[in-house]
């Protein structure tokens, strides 16, 4: 569960690669420089919409970024969810978190999850293998997440997306709300 910090939110993790993500919501260094003390080395990570620049000088090599990447919303509506012949759609949820699933010949190639928090759609995780793209599954699965969302109760969604994702999400109605980088404390 997120904990709540004077800087953001503080996710703590066990994977192999990260030990806390740290997600500062205000564009203030004093802010970044909380948040990094705060991410356990080796593996913290440290979401920022501050200034990339500015966050980057003030972390310092020992803190390699990604790229910029969009958070994106959208008000939900409803959309038909189908997928070509040879694949099958699977809709599951676990402890409040939708699971959406396309598999091809057993095997999944595409997916996303979300969850709904106070009527907003937390979309995370979607994605299609790459010997599948181009063929409609990412806007099934994402249309199978939002129907199930609004059956959860929620009216708008919210991602972090990737650049080479922006262009599926936008054709179906999300907008750029503000780019964000992360920074990964380095081993």
């Amino acid at each position: 569960m997120p904990v709540e910090t004077a800087w953001g939110l503080r996710i703590d993790e066990v994977r192999p690669k990260t030990r806390a993500r740290c997600l500062v919501f205000r564009d203030d260094l004093d802010a970044v420089r909380s948040a990094a003390d705060d991410a356990p080395a080796p593996h913290g990570v440290v979401i920022v919409v501050a200034a990339e620049d500015a966050a980057a000088a003030l972390l310092g090599p020992a803190w390699p970024s990604t790229p910029p990447e969009p958070i994106m919303t959208t008000a939900l509506r409803r959309m038909p969810s189908s997928v070509p012949a040879g694949y099958e759609l699977s809709i599951t949820v676990d402890a409040g978190v939708i699971n959406v699933r396309v598999h091809a010949e057993g095997e999944v190639v595409a997916a996303g999850y979300t969850a709904v928090v106070d009527g907003i759609a937390v979309v995370d995780r979607v994605g299609t293998e790459p010997a599948h793209q181009r063929r409609g599954l990412g806007t099934a699965v994402m249309n199978a997440l939002t129907a199930a969302a609004m059956d959860q109760g929620a009216v708008s969604a919210v991602l972090h997306g990737t650049e080479e994702g922006r262009a599926l999400y936008e054709g179906l109605g999300w907008q750029l709300h503000s780019k964000i980088t992360s920074f990964s404390h380095a081993a």
